[in-house]
């Protein structure tokens, strides 16, 4: 998976669904549909900005796209729920679990200790789930 491309005619809107369809799956229509009946415009926003407008724009693959993404997130410290999505989306798009490790743990040296092992601890939680549901795939 590299980049997505721009179909003719394509609304931002059409565009963001499709993006986060392909990146997050149904961990990103979770978040979207969670807010509907709260803030049906806010989930507008996300189709449309971030993933309509800025993961699909040239430049970066969409596996460069999560790494940066996962970095920002641990780096704040306080969005582990967002977190936890995009390493599922890393993970869907070609980034390895040791790849998402390290860089988690690169955050360490730029935004301290603490906001390093919630990321890594959030990484333990969507590797855990991931390996209880291929688990039950299997079975």
């Amino acid at each position: 998976m590299t980049q997505l491309s721009p179909n003719a005619g394509e609304s931002r809107l059409e565009r963001g669904k499709r993006a986060l369809a392909e990146i997050d799956g149904e961990a990103g229509h979770k978040v979207v549909a969670a807010l509907a009946d709260i803030a049906p415009d806010f989930s507008r926003y996300i189709f449309e900005f971030p993933f309509g407008d800025i993961y699909s724009r040239p430049g970066l693959d969409l596996r460069s796209r999560e790494i940066a993404t996962i970095a920002a997130l641990t780096a704040l410290g306080n969005a582990a729920p967002q977190l936890k999505v995009h390493i599922e989306a890393g993970l869907n798009v070609g980034v390895t679990r040791d790849e998402i490790t390290e860089v988690i743990m690169q955050m360490a040296v730029y935004a301290g200790f603490p906001a390093a092992l919630n990321g890594l601890f959030a990484a333990k939680e969507v590797f855990g789930q991931r390996a209880a549901a291929a688990r039950e795939e299997a079975a």
